[in-house]
């Protein structure tokens, strides 16, 4: 069983790799136990512990231990999609920060695959008055430059930054900008993505994870006031 103060057991990561291999409604119906023992389970205890971890850093961070709360289905959408797997093999979470639809609002996100595994933080999708408001502030003297610090702090630290989709720079705005790269997102988000720790079995992962998310909280804060 998982620890109850968060971590996450070896049978939640066999669980995944196994899922990956028979991803189809009849395994998963036949494991469903494991799936709710090994997969649901720690991962509301996680989001209980991580939420609180969050707290003392991100007051405003929202932790919500439900399917489609802080924790993703574990059902793909096939409706559009040429892949008809019905299943994900992994496990997705999100912190999210401040009112509103928790996919609408920046957070702290959380990827664990059976052999990888990715801490973020950010905005995956900007909406058009998001895009709108993200572009201001990247073009304001002083929020910009707060965001190119932000960005510079945690790129020290060894995050990835994505989220740049555009070519050019949008219409409006001067071509040789000082922060014309971060005016070329439609998103913005910052993370690390490594092999599974030891920690991971554990209650330690918490305070391991929240270090990092800490690493890459100013990104995530600013964007929480746009």
């Amino acid at each position: 069983m998982c620890d109850d103060l968060g971590g996450f057991p070896r049978q939640t990561v066999r669980f995944l790799r196994e899922l990956g291999t028979h991803n189809s409604k009849t395994w998963f119906d036949r494991h469903r136990s494991q799936y709710e023992r090994y997969w649901l389970a720690p991962a509301k205890a996680f989001v209980i512990a991580m939420g609180a971890a969050l707290a003392t850093f991100s007051p405003d961070v929202r932790a919500d231990p439900r399917i489609n709360g802080s924790i993703f289905r574990i059902n793909r959408d096939i409706r559009f999609s040429p892949d008809k797997t019905p299943y994900k093999d992994h496990l997705d979470l999100i912190f999210w920060l401040g009112d509103g639809p928790s996919r609408e609002r920046p957070g702290y996100f959380f990827r664990l695959r059976p052999d990888r595994l990715l801490l973020g933080a950010g905005q995956h999708r900007f909406s058009p008055a998001v895009l709108d408001a993200y572009r201001t502030a990247v073009a304001d003297p002083e929020r910009g430059t707060e965001l190119a610090g932000a960005v510079q702090s945690v790129e020290t630290a060894g995050a990835v930054l994505g989220g740049r989709h555009y070519k050019r720079i949008p219409r409006g705005f001067d071509p040789e900008h000082a922060r014309a790269g971060l005016l070329m997102h439609n998103a913005l988000h910052v993370g690390f993505e490594t092999a599974l720790p030891a920690e991971l079995r554990s209650a330690r992962c918490v305070e391991l994870f929240a270090v990092r998310y800490r690493r890459l909280a100013p990104v995530a804060e600013w964007l929480a006031r746009l």
